[in-house]
């Protein structure tokens, strides 16, 4: 199965309008665009049902100790762990593409809605739940895609890897506001097959000249 994107390329940096924050000369993130990027996929295996999306960005400090700190920076070496940023499982198995903004086109505070969405899917929430979990304007259950806002001051691009399960399934078992973690555990013994697209981002301007570049155009 091969999974591509007409958003962005391979181990190339994700564009600003599909993440959740930008770079701000003043205040160092603003808010961004956050639509989903487009994805179409063939080469599809016999006795497909359905298809799950998951998005996950591995290189999420695992200590906030430096996070948005002025003056500090979160050390490369720091280790890292899994955010996701979108979890969409039950998609059609007659389904190939998936369009730019069908799953968000926008910030919702305190999230958008699930576990409804379109294409008769569902959507489980992103890992905004629990980062927004004591900010009292944007709390809530983060359902579908969120696009990156890494720290602004880390010292490593963050990767975002898209990766499209072909299923033996036509639908999982999955429950009310289901994570990321919850939906891999559904899919194991049901893979076909899968494919991965991986992009970067960062809001760290000395990591970013050409990001900062467009911004500005």
């Amino acid at each position: 199965m091969k999974l591509s994107s007409l958003s962005f390329s391979d181990n190339e940096s994700i564009p600003e309008r599909y993440a959740f924050g930008k770079i701000d000369a003043q205040s160092h993130v603003a808010l961004a665009d956050n639509f989903n990027p487009q994805f179409s996929w063939d080469e599809v295996p016999a006795g497909t049902q359905s298809f799950a999306l998951i998005c996950h960005d591995p290189d999420v400090p695992s200590e906030p100790d430096d996070v948005n700190q002025e003056g500090r920076e979160v050390p490369a070496s720091l280790p890292r762990v899994d955010f996701f940023h979108w979890v969409l499982v039950d998609l059609p198995a007659d389904l190939r593409d998936i369009e730019e903004g069908t799953f968000s086109s926008g910030i919702t505070p305190r999230g958008k809605g699930g576990p409804l969405a379109p294409m008769d899917a569902r959507q489980g929430i992103n890992s905004y739940s629990s980062w927004f979990a004591n900010d009292h304007d944007m709390s809530g259950d983060y359902f579908g895609y969120d696009g990156p806002c890494p720290p602004w001051n880390d010292a490593i691009p963050h990767r975002y890897v898209f990766t499209l399960y072909a299923l033996d399934v036509p639908t999982l078992n999955l429950q009310g506001s289901f994570t990321g973690e919850d939906a891999l555990r559904a899919i194991q013994k049901h893979v076909l097959a899968q494919a991965s697209l991986t992009g970067t981002y960062t809001l760290n301007p000395r990591l970013a000249p050409k990001q900062i570049g467009a911004t500005s155009a």
